[in-house]
């Protein structure tokens, strides 16, 4: 599968661990980022294996309301609406994923607070932050 962001929409265990509390929630997830925040002992005392992990990612393949946005945009052109809010080298990847969010009309799903910066008022619609 090539790299790109996913959409899900379910209310598996496994989405309930990040506070999402068992409401049905839609939003952008990359495949890393669910490969990295599961298996992490140190943030998940109850971590999985990387084969559990991408067994999660198949089982989403199969979720009502999945897509699969490939990544085709270059970043400058992802992070043009908000390129004045990006200041430095811990906000590139988060600016590629929310302008893939905004162009797609979906929601970027993170821990991250200051994503909320970044998106501002007129973007605040396509970030979900989680609590960890």
């Amino acid at each position: 599968m090539p790299s790109g962001i996913q959409i899900i929409s379910t209310t598996k265990p496994y989405i309930s661990g990040f506070n999402l509390r068992g409401k049905q929630t839609g939003g952008a997830l990359t495949e890393a980022g669910l490969i990295r925040v599961t298996t992490n002992p140190v943030d998940r005392p109850s971590s999985r294996t990387v084969a559990q992990a991408t067994a999660i990612l198949a089982d989403f393949a199969t979720a009502p309301g999945y897509r699969y946005w490939p990544i085709a945009e270059s970043w400058a052109t992802l992070t043009a609406p908000f390129s004045a809010r990006l200041f430095g080298h811990q906000q590139g990847t988060d600016g590629y994923l929310l302008g893939l969010a905004v162009k797609e009309r979906g929601v970027l799903v993170a821990f991250d607070k200051a994503i909320k910066h970044l998106a501002g008022a007129v973007y605040s619609q396509n970030v979900l932050v989680l609590e960890s």
